[in-house]
C-alpha cells in the first residue's frame, strides 16, 4: 500500500558521517581548533635575549651621550682658554703704553701748553675704562702690606710711623686681569733696622 511507504521514507535517519559530508564538524572538533596553541620552543630564551639586546643598546646610547656632552663642554672650555689668553697677551703688550702716560702726566714740563695735558689725561682715562671693562684692574699698593704674589720689593726704607713692611712708594703700577696676575707692583717697603736691602733677603 502506498501510503505505508511514504511513512518508511519518514522515518530514515542520518547515518554517522553523513553530517561531514554536509559542511558540518562535530562540537568536539569546533573546541579542538578554538584553543590557543602552544608557544614553540625557545621562545622565552629569544625574548630574554632581545630585552638584554636592547639594554644593551640604551646603555651604549647613554654613554654616547655623556661623550659627546663632555666632549662639548671641554671645546667650550679651551675655546675660554685661547680667548683668555688672547686677551691677556693683548693686555700686557698695552701695560708699557699706560705706563708711559703715567709718566708723561707725573712728569709735566711746564713750557707745554696746559691743554696738551688735559687732552692726554682724556685719552689715558678712556684707555683706562676700556681696559678695566675687559677686567684689567690695578693692584693696591700705597699704604698696603708687602704681599710676595702682588707686590715686588726692589728697596726698603726706614719710615717711621710706618707699620713693618708697609708699602711706602710705588715705582710701577702693577695690574692683575680678573682673578689672575699680570704683572706684579714695584714698590718700596718699611723696614725696622738696615735700610736699604731686598726685602725677598729675610725669608
Amino acid at each position: 500500500m502506498e501510503p505505508m511507504d511514504n511513512e518508511k521514507d519518514l522515518t530514515i535517519t542520518s547515518q554517522p558521517g553523513e553530517a561531514r559530508e554536509n559542511g558540518s564538524a562535530p562540537a568536539s572538533e569546533s573546541v579542538a581548533a578554538a584553543a590557543p596553541s602552544a608557544p614553540p620552543a625557545g621562545s622565552a630564551e629569544a625574548c630574554e635575549k632581545a630585552l638584554a639586546e636592547r639594554k644593551d643598546l640604551y646603555d651604549r646610547l647613554l654613554r654616547k651621550q655623556a661623550e659627546l656632552e663632555n666632549l662639548r663642554k671641554r671645546t667650550q672650555k679651551e675655546k675660554e682658554e685661547l680667548r683668555q689668553h688672547a686677551a691677556e697677551d693683548l693686555l700686557r703688550s698695552l701695560l708699557p703704553t699706560l705706563d708711559g702716560f703715567e709718566r708723561a702726566l707725573q712728569h709735566r714740563d711746564d713750557s707745554v701748553p696746559a691743554a696738551f695735558y688735559q687732552g692726554l689725561e682724556l685719552i689715558y682715562r678712556e684707555l683706562r675704562e676700556v681696559l678695566g671693562r675687559a677686567g684689567l684692574a690695578p693692584i693696591e699698593t700705597t699704604g698696603q702690606l708687602f704681599d710676595p704674589y702682588l707686590h715686588q720689593a726692589v728697596e726698603t726704607v726706614n719710615a717711621p710711623g710706618r707699620r713693618e713692611h708697609e708699602i711706602v712708594e710705588e715705582l710701577q703700577r702693577g695690574y692683575r686681569l680678573k682673578n689672575k696676575l699680570l704683572r706684579p707692583a714695584i714698590v718700596k717697603v718699611a723696614v725696622e733696622g738696615k735700610p736699604g736691602h731686598d726685602i725677598a733677603d729675610e725669608s
